[in-house]
This record gives structure tokens, sequence and C-alpha cells, in this order.
């Protein structure tokens, strides 16, 4: 069996700003109770524009904290979306 069958394809771009090894390391077992917008972007492999947009239509709810409204996606939401049940886990 190829490797590269069981690791995710990174980019060039990827690779050069170091988000290879960010998406590599996400793990759906041992996830923060709060996701970054990029942590769900890549846990889904979806571009982070998908994830604000999913968000603005009420697919992916997002919480937003400080004063720069930054986005915070709860755990349960995001296992919810890859229909992944507590009891799953």
């Amino acid at each position: 069996m190829n490797s590269s069958a069981t690791m995710p394809q990174v980019s060039e771009d990827d690779k050069k700003t170091g988000r290879a090894n960010d998406a590599t390391k996400l793990d759906i077992n041992n996830l923060p109770d709060l996701l970054t917008v990029r942590e769900v972007a890549d846990l889904l492999r979806v571009s982070p524009l998908t994830i604000k947009r999913w968000g603005k239509r009420g697919k992916l709810p997002a919480i937003r904290i400080n004063s720069r409204g930054d986005r915070r996606y709860k755990k349960e939401a995001v296992l919810w979306l890859l229909g992944v049940t507590p009891e799953d886990e």
C-alpha cells in the first residue's frame, strides 16, 4: 500500500506557510472545545471562506470573540456536521 494514501495531501503553498504541519496535527478524538476558522477548514478540507459562508447561512454557527469579532466554532457543532455523535467517539 502506498503510504501517501493515508497521509493528507499538502500543497506547496501550505508547506511554505507551515500549514502543512497544522493540518496533520488535527486529531478528531482530541479536538479543543473551540476551534478557529483555519482548524475547522483543515479538518473538513474546505476553504476558510467556505467555513465563514456556512456560518452566515446557519449551517455551522460561529461564536464571535474579542473586539475584532474573530470566529470560533464549537467542537460539537463541527462533529455534528461530520456526522459524528458523542457515542461514536
